[in-house]
């Protein structure tokens, strides 16, 4: 298996994970986020199909959109001196893992690996977090992976849930 960026993928190999929607970006949205320079998109592939694939956008966690327990609670990893009104982050804006490899460990592999991209010394830019709108069905998927929720209560109406992972734990 090779993991690439989306650019340097001459044809995307086929790929079901058994949702239209995150399916569908894949094949009709991923190279234009990429040539509207909005997201960046990395898939992993055999040699026969996609395994899996995921999609980094910038973000940022800001004092307007957290609840104010929860905005404390963040600002107190801060020195006073460097309280700001958000903090930069980087986004998951997709991850899917094919059906074919479902169970395997995959999905866990990369987000460890964006872990490591972001506090690699040659990233190309600082972020103090790592995003993301989870599916409901997910939630349990982002927890065990180091993730925490933006919010305090879930709403029943909402399809996602913000959740966000401290990079810095990785350096610490």
């Amino acid at each position: 298996m090779r993991l690439v960026k989306l650019e340097e993928v001459e044809e995307i190999k086929p790929f079901d994970c058994g949702d239209t929607d995150l399916n569908g970006f894949l094949f009709e949205d991923a190279g234009y986020y990429f040539k509207e320079m909005i997201a960046n998109t990395f898939i992993m592939e055999d040699d026969q199909i996609t395994v899996a694939y995921f999609s980094l956008l910038n973000d940022k966690i800001s004092q307007t959109t957290v609840d104010k327990n929860l905005w404390r609670k963040l600002r107190k990893a801060f020195p006073h001196r460097k309280h700001l009104g958000s903090y930069p982050a980087v986004k998951i804006g997709r991850l899917a893992v094919s059906i074919a490899y479902r169970g395997q460990g995959i999905g866990t592999e990369l987000v460890s690996m964006v872990k490591q991209m972001l506090v690699n010394k040659s990233a190309l830019s600082a972020c103090r977090f790592l995003t993301v709108d989870a599916y409901k069905e997910a939630l349990p998927f982002y927890v065990k992976n180091g993730f925490k929720t933006l919010v305090n209560t879930i709403d029943d109406d909402s399809h996602t849930i913000p959740m966000y992972y401290d990079l810095k734990g990785l350096l610490d």
